[in-house]
């Protein structure tokens, strides 16, 4: 099988620097193509496996397994694998028509990167990602799940207006969530981020699906009774301004889920700042260990 990628995505990016607060622990990183689907699943690993679940981690609207760097990094040096799939037409993955993919299409990819781990593994989802980790897990479980500003499933989701789903385009880029312009003034609303951390979001954003946007916001269906046994942590950010934190809390409390919230985080700041990450990162790797996955 060809182990490089398949796509042509963006610049790859910068090495991210091991955290110097703990012990150095080498990471190897490898990858895995699933070819009959054109994806790529970027790896990083411990150097000695561990009986610790794997990591399967879910990026959201506009995302690719960039956005996980700092997530696959810190884990690898704790023991746990990380895979962070690019769905299609995103980052790695292969090129293909956003105007025909559809949230469907990308709960199909979810599923086929994980059956290719060929094991159990927690899955992690962040916005978007959130709701295809849910969907996934009910279609096939999960060891457990982390659930990061995740999109609401339709029988919590409040109706959206019918001009906000209407007028989101076949295909979009990052003006249309606010990242597009200055980073300073992008980063004003994102305080938890610093100018470098915004630049490196807006170089990495691709465009994506206007078609499973405007799914996500009309929701999707989530059978609960298939996700009671699997524990569950959600995540919530308080100046999260796309997936506003009540919405986490909303989740949880449906979920029957732990949950905790960072009052200061914004929506990427929960996964990519550079030191915002951290208290996060903690908080997820103290629930992986209480339930010793």
């Amino acid at each position: 099988m060809d182990r490089r990628p398949t796509g042509q995505g963006p610049t790859e990016p910068e090495a991210v620097e091991l955290d110097p607060s703990r012990p150095h622990r080498p990471v190897r990183k490898d990858e895995i193509v699933i070819a009959d689907r054109g994806l790529y699943v970027e790896s990083w690993l411990p150097e000695r496996r561990s009986r610790r679940k794997p990591l399967y981690l879910l990026h959201g609207e506009l995302g690719g397994s960039w956005l996980w760097e700092r997530y696959l990094s810190y884990f690898a040096q704790r023991g746990w694998e990380g895979h962070a799939l690019n769905l299609r037409a995103h980052f790695w993955s292969e090129t293909a028509d956003l105007a025909s993919l559809d949230l469907e299409s990308y709960v199909d990819d979810a599923q086929a990167g994980l059956e290719a781990l060929g094991r159990p593994a927690v899955l992690v989802g962040h916005g978007m990602g959130g709701l295809l980790a849910l969907k996934v897990a009910e279609r096939v479980g999960a060891a457990g799940l982390v659930l990061i500003s995740p999109a609401l499933p339709r029988p919590i989701r409040p109706e959206p207006p019918p001009h906000v789903v209407r007028l989101v385009p076949a295909v979009f880029r990052a003006e249309l969530i606010g990242w597009a312009g200055a980073a300073e003034h992008v980063r004003r609303q994102n305080p938890d981020l610093s100018e470098l951390d915004v630049q490196r979001v807006q170089h990495m954003m691709g465009a994506e699906s206007g078609l499973a946007r405007r799914q996500m916001l009309e929701g999707m269906v989530v059978d609960r009774a298939m996700l009671e046994a699997i524990p569950t942590l959600v995540l919530g950010g308080g100046v999260d301004r796309l997936f506003p934190e009540p919405e986490s809390k909303r989740l949880a409390a449906w979920l029957g889920a732990s949950y905790q919230s960072f009052g200061a985080h914004s929506h990427y700041g929960l996964v990519v700042g550079e030191t915002s990450h951290l208290p996060v990162a903690d908080a997820i790797r103290s629930f992986l260990e209480t339930h010793r996955l």
